[in-house]
């Protein structure tokens, strides 16, 4: 069973930038996937961004260009930053990591860009 926890949300003023955190309560294997998700009120819940264990990245197009994710497979982290963030990236991002059938969520952290 693995735990995920994320971190680092709050109110940033659009243009500003932002860095979210996830850190996992057991080993995240590198063939698992992490990712980002982001549900804004009243939106389906959607893809931000996600990193496979080689590194390689699916991000979406509504923050391509001004993202960046890593993870730390060793530390069982994995951070999300955001550059030149913009009003409608408000929402709760929530942490993911699947593998083979096995998904886990975090619990979601709240991001509110001022305009």
């Amino acid at each position: 069973q693995v735990q995920l926890v994320e971190s680092g949300g709050g109110l940033v003023q659009a243009g500003g930038s932002l860095r979210l955190s996830c850190e996992a309560s057991g080993p995240i294997y590198e063939w698992y996937t992490l990712g980002w998700y982001r549900q804004a009120p009243g939106k389906h819940r959607e893809l931000v961004a996600t990193i496979s264990g080689s590194g390689v990245t699916n991000v979406a197009d509504s923050v391509k260009g001004r993202n960046a994710i890593s993870r730390d497979n060793a530390e069982n982290t994995m951070t999300l930053t955001l550059y030149n963030v913009k009003p409608e990236d408000t929402a709760v991002y929530y942490c993911n990591a699947h593998y083979n059938g096995r998904e886990y969520w975090g619990q979601g952290t709240q991001v509110t860009v001022s305009s």
